[in-house]
């Protein structure tokens, strides 16, 4: 399990540790029932308060990407394939079409931008 903070990003640690750690369990680099270090060990590790971990493991639970048991830990929930697959189109749906309103108001054509998004999968 990798995470990376990035203080000059903008974004709060909490949801840089949330959405990196939803990244890896959708991709299945965590996968279901892996147990995750302590909040106290993580916000060690990360030198970050333990409060900021804790939100992170909450906003994960309440997702439903975690699940606690007491006295043994974190772990993560089995997810169903199908059901994060569609939460993934539905996310990948809303991007384009944010992408194909900015080309819109920059004239750009439909043939630029899809020029454009097979670059960016080329890469």
């Amino acid at each position: 399990m990798q995470i990376y903070i990035d203080n000059h990003s903008g974004a709060p640690i909490y949801d840089q540790i949330f959405r990196q750690l939803r990244d890896q369990i959708i991709s299945g680099a965590l996968p279901p029932e892996t147990a995750l270090p302590s909040i106290r060990n993580l916000a060690k590790d990360l030198r970050i308060s333990v409060i900021t971990t804790k939100r992170a493991y909450d906003e994960l639970e309440r997702e439903g990407f975690l699940y606690t048991v007491a006295g043994k830990g974190c772990f993560v929930a089995p997810r169903n394939v199908e059901l994060l697959r569609e939460e993934n189109l539905k996310q990948i749906e809303s991007l384009l079409a944010q992408a194909a309103r900015l080309a819109a108001s920059c004239n750009l054509s439909r043939e630029e931008l899809q020029e454009m998004l097979r670059l960016t999968w080329e890469d």
